[in-house]
């Protein structure tokens, strides 16, 4: 982005006027795309270096000058004296809430009887037990009355949202010195979008990517800019310490608990809260994906407040909301190197003031690039809804999902997962990819210790034309080179990711630290996975070696791999939509349009066997491997997560019916993933880490391999077992040791055939041998603390929960059955 002009006024490049948007193109001039993007924030003045000019923009907010007012706003009214408290009555107020807390009371009056508090026999039984249910009941609401008056959002001073604008502007454009980039076509239909849901009371939902706390920060700032009505946005209660708490929940935080436990009383607050704002058409916030993710790409959805939200709708009490995907990406995100060390096992450190403040500081020091933020052409949810039941029933509208019921809870379910997954998809399809991803990960799927300035801009420009063929978008920079946008994609990335060594013929890059660098690698691979799970699956037969005919692999044998690797990885990855057999056919065609494989086909046309293409071969499997590399580390840490059930597998003499803790077990396999690294029988050392063996161990207890008991008492931790027909084989004749055989060996086997091979790691009977005795040795320590007289963990079942897991067991049996699904 080009230089201030100092004699200019500092509105950004996107001046609203009223309820005109002027685009202020400053940078460059370039011929308009469908995906034009505009600077909308830039570096404000600054003391030190212009006093007067300071001082001009801060009388500008204070006073509310032009844009600045925030007065012509597009949607509720908000920012008034008397707001919070007119929102805290209608939420205590709702039927939801009062018919709960009535309920509440009656329960409350049920144990008193039952406990001899309350006697039928007493005199004035009826007068008494009504004095003490409005007792009970006032309590009650007394309750909820605090516990919605430290949730809700309190949208109560202008003057303040002013203010707070410009100080957060300040901070953030000195970190993302280059600003926060948008689509002008994207805005202009947003608000017009807004302006139609204004008019019909509706709420627009913004359901954005999280990869950093600026995420929420830089919606504020853009809604501000654009003259839209604020979102009240969904933020964990760990973020509410003094001070910052209640700024931010006076800017827009709702907070909500990490976890709701049994309590229905606050369950129920938050449902009546949530009606009342999509009742009201308030804009509303929520991160589709829970918590941040800490490797770069997307993380499955999350159902909480999508299930609220969905609720709102089904039952009736909210007429329609409008759904607004919206993707963030950073050219460096601040938070990657405390993702890194917690990705490596180190507890998340508790949000405080002190940190808080010290991170301010360090911030302004900061050059990270810019801020690329996309929205989705938003989309009606009732009509979303509609199209779904009539898919799912042939008379839908004889549907009555405001009645509990199984039938109707399963419906639920289905309606929430293909939401999240279409939400998710709609931020992918958006999602612009940044000069660092494109560094990054041209640098981890590359052989070899470094690469030269002209092979790195070589196959950077290839990654930029695979990106746009595969329907992705690119950032910009006007007429700018491309050596002059990886200049300066590497000076943001700096030298403690990406090292250069000088001295030699041409400079050379090498990765410093490939644990950070794959949060970039993994922002591009949810373009290429089909070609990655593809080229995987063909590796079982490449890696053997031999001239192109002993390397070619059937259809049939790469459909089962592809199919087996899309199923591990169906938590991991978003994949298209069109099923198996149509998106095989596809990335098989266009890997053959692009010269990477060969396809022989018989005379009806039909594929049957797929080998690598001379011209791929004669390139030295460059492309093939590029796609090996996206996807290598992600099935490292699959293998690593199933080697280390091996562990536990109950040692000689142990009984089968000890539970061990999920936490543990997972910590477990993360040192043994660290262990086998060092010891070079682990590639990739990305492999171990923490959220992607979670969500390994996730698609383990889906798929049957282990079962985990949970509960919603905070005190007990979440426990699993193996399933007894996965379980490992014990030698008895000698001492007990684990066998290379079973099913999950068989398991683990087949997720090893798609595994790098190389000279970092040693193969054969190390496997078997050695790194099984590792596990086993490991395991063996976790029995041994879980039985431990010192040990407070609950190594058995109780009656009750037995019966809950035998339930839960069936039902997911027969919810895989009904799906159809392929199983692992």
């Amino acid at each position: 982005m080009a230089q201030d002009d100092p004699t200019r006024d500092s509105a950004p490049d996107l001046q609203i006027l009223g309820d005109q948007i002027t685009l202020q193109p400053r940078s460059y001039v370039e011929a308009r795309r469908h995906d034009d993007q505009e600077p909308l924030m830039h570096n404000m003045a600054r003391f030190r270096s212009e006093p007067l000019q300071f001082l001009r923009e801060v009388s500008l907010y204070v006073s509310g000058t032009g844009w600045r007012a925030y007065d012509n706003v597009i949607g509720q009214s908000m920012f008034y004296t008397g707001f919070s408290e007119q929102m805290k009555n209608a939420v205590v107020s709702a039927p939801l809430l009062q018919t709960r807390i009535s309920q509440l009371a009656d329960k409350q009056l049920e144990v008193e009887e039952k406990e001899g508090w309350l006697r039928r026999d007493e005199d004035n039984f009826v007068t008494k037990k009504a004095q003490r249910r409005a007792v009970i009941e006032s309590g009650i609401q007394e309750v909820a009355e605090k516990m919605t008056n430290d949730m809700i959002c309190k949208f109560e001073s202008k003057t303040f949202i002013r203010g707070a604008y410009y100080f957060v502007t300040q901070l953030l454009t000195r970190a993302y010195h280059q600003g926060i980039h948008v689509s002008s076509e994207e805005v202009l239909r947003l608000r017009k979008v807004a302006e139609v849901a204004e008019k019909k009371k509706q709420s627009i939902i913004f359901l954005p990517s999280h990869r950093s706390h600026v995420d929420y920060v830089s919606m504020q700032l853009i809604c501000y800019r654009l003259g839209l009505a604020l979102p009240v946005v969904v933020a964990g209660d760990n973020l509410n310490f003094p001070v910052v708490g209640s700024f931010l929940q006076h800017a827009g935080a709702m907070w909500i608990r990490r976890s709701f436990g049994n309590d229905t009383l606050y369950t129920t607050l938050v449902q009546a809260y949530i009606d009342t704002l999509l009742q009201e058409g308030y804009n509303f916030e929520c991160f589709i994906e829970g918590g941040r993710s800490r490797t770069g790409k997307l993380l499955s959805p999350k159902f909480g407040i999508l299930s609220f939200i969905l609720d709102s709708l089904l039952s009736g009490r909210v007429e329609d909301a409008i759904i607004c995907p919206v993707s963030t990406q950073y050219d460096k995100v601040i938070e990657t190197e405390g993702y890194v060390t917690e990705l490596l096992g180190v507890p998340k450190k508790k949000e405080n003031l002190a940190d808080f403040l010290s991170g301010g500081s360090s911030v302004l020091s900061l050059r990270l690039g810019r801020v690329d933020v996309r929205f989705h052409e938003p989309w009606s949810l009732r009509q979303y809804v509609d199209e779904q039941l009539t898919k799912i029933s042939k008379s839908p509208g004889t549907l009555r999902l405001d009645v509990n019921s199984h039938e109707n809870a399963a419906i639920k379910q289905k309606l929430l997962r293909t939401m999240g997954y279409k939400v998710l998809s709609d931020i992918n399809n958006v999602s612009v990819v940044m000069p660092t991803a494109l560094i990054g990960t041209v640098l981890l799927t590359l052989r070899g210790r470094g690469v030269g300035k002209s092979e790195l801009m070589r196959r950077i420009d290839w990654l930029i034309a695979r990106v746009r063929a595969k329907g992705g978008r690119v950032a910009h920079f006007g007429s700018a080179p491309l050596s002059d946008v990886v200049e300066r994609g590497l000076d943001v990335l700096g030298r403690d990711l990406v090292g250069v060594v000088q001295g030699l013929v041409e400079p050379t890059y090498f990765a410093v630290d490939r644990f950070q660098l794959s949060f970039y690698r993994n922002m591009t691979i949810h373009l290429f996975i089909s070609e990655a799970l593809v080229s995987a699956s063909m590796y079982t037969r490449v890696k053997l070696g031999g001239g192109p005919a002993h390397q070619e692999i059937s259809y049939s044998v790469l459909r089962d791999q592809v199919l087996f690797l899309s199923s591990l990885f169906r938590g991991e990855f978003i994949f298209p939509g069109d099923g198996l057999a149509v998106n095989l056919e596809k990335t098989l065609v266009g890997l053959k349009d692009d010269r990477v494989v060969n396809l022989k086909r018989d005379e009806q046309g039909s594929i049957m066997h797929v080998g690598l293409a001379d011209e791929e071969r004669a390139a030295g499997r460059e492309n093939y491997d590029f796609y090996c590399f996206l996807i290598w580390p992600f099935i490292e840490s699959s293998w690593l997560a199933a080697v280390s059930l091996m562990g536990l597998s109950p040692p000689a003499g142990q009984k089968d019916d000890v539970w061990i803790e999920l936490a543990k077990a997972q910590n477990t396999a993360q040192l043994l993933g660290k262990t086998l690294y060092h010891q070079g029988d682990l590639s990739y050392f990305e492999a171990v880490n923490k959220e992607t063996l979670k969500n390994s161990y996730q698609r383990f207890e889906e798929e049957g391999i282990i079962y985990v008991v949970k509960t919603k008492d905070s005190k007990s931790f979440p426990r699993l077992r193996i399933a007894s027909e996965w379980m490992p084989s014990r030698d008895t004749e000698k001492l007990g040791v684990l066998q290379p055989e079973g099913r999950l060996w068989n398991f683990i086997e087949r997720i090893a055939s798609s595994r790098r091979e190389g000279k970092n790691r040693r193969d054969g009977a190390t496997v078997s041998t050695r790194v099984l005795r590792l596990t086993d040795m490991l395991g063996a320590k976790l029995f041994e603390e879980a039985t431990s007289p010192d040990s407070k963990a609950e190594t058995k079942l109780s009656d009750e929960e037995a019966v809950k897991l035998k339930r839960a067991v069936k039902a997911e049996r027969k919810r895989r059955r009904l799906e159809g699904r392929a199983h692992l």
